[in-house]
């Protein structure tokens, strides 16, 4: 039986009292390591996509759709919210580094 990669999870807890990931890997990287020994070329026919959006999702240059978390779902046995979740997390962690003007607290 194939073994699948094992993603280790570093996560902080915020006041909010959310978990969120330190500087989460691209889910490309993730996928790089999914396919093992697979072509890109391989996977996107299997996949049923166009080799260059794939080739873009696992170099990080795009990020994972909703359509495209199914069918890696479907493909590796997972569960599309994992890819979903994964891609939600970079992005998060992505505009967390931006710099933003101070916003005021609305509350009533």
């Amino acid at each position: 039986m194939e073994q699948m990669p094992c993603l280790w999870i570093t996560a902080t807890t915020t006041n909010a009292d959310m978990t969120r990931m330190h500087n989460p890997p691209h889910p490309g990287e993730v996928l790089r390591e999914y396919l093992g020994e697979v072509t890109v070329t391989d996977a996107a026919a299997r996949l049923g996509v166009n080799r260059v959006t794939l080739s873009r999702l696992v170099t990080g240059t795009s990020g994972i759709s909703p359509d495209m978390a199914y069918r890696l779902a479907d493909a590796f046995g997972t569960s599309p919210e994992m890819w979903a979740g994964m891609q939600m997390q970079y992005d998060l962690y992505q505009a967390g580094l931006l710099k933003r003007p101070k916003i005021e607290r609305i509350a009533a």
